[in-house]
């Protein structure tokens, strides 16, 4: 089932909508809806955060997020819609929204949780955390990350 009519992927720099994941994950089949909604918060490791950044190798990154989609799609027989934000995400803002729609809740869950994981192992989507005194890059699996723009 790597159908892409099973599910929805957008990278964006606007806003996310969870209302949107959730309508296309949902079906009269469906017993269960899951949603994930990854929130900015203040704090990590005692520093007071200010606000996020992400940054991107776009078409790699699209096609990542389906190969995650589609995984999800082939293991547990859901549907599926996944949105990341990109740029500057203010506290208190969704960074990543992954809705799973299934027969049961279980499959849902199990999707969910995998999504998640598989997306921070394998896309290339980089976050730089501001926080109080200083900033920093919050490396990804393989340790890359984006060069720092020369002025």
């Amino acid at each position: 089932m790597n159908n892409a009519e099973h599910y929805s992927i957008k990278i964006t720099d606007g806003p996310l909508d969870v209302v949107e994941s959730t309508d296309f994950v949902r079906s009269d089949s469906h017993g269960a809806i899951v949603i994930f909604d990854g929130i900015t918060r203040d704090n990590t490791d005692n520093r007071k955060v200010l606000f996020l950044e992400y940054e991107a190798y776009l078409p790699m990154a699209e096609k990542k997020l389906e190969t995650v989609a589609v995984e999800m799609c082939e293991k547990w027989d859901v549907l599926v819609s996944i949105q990341h934000r990109l740029g500057k995400v203010e506290i208190g803002e969704s960074s990543l929204i992954v809705a799973v729609g299934s027969q049961h809740r279980e499959k849902a869950y199990q999707a969910s949780q995998y999504s998640v994981n598989r997306i921070k192992q394998i896309v290339p989507i980089w976050k730089k955390e501001y926080f109080v005194g200083g900033e920093i890059w919050i490396g990804d699996a393989d340790g890359f990350r984006p060069l720092e723009k020369i002025n």
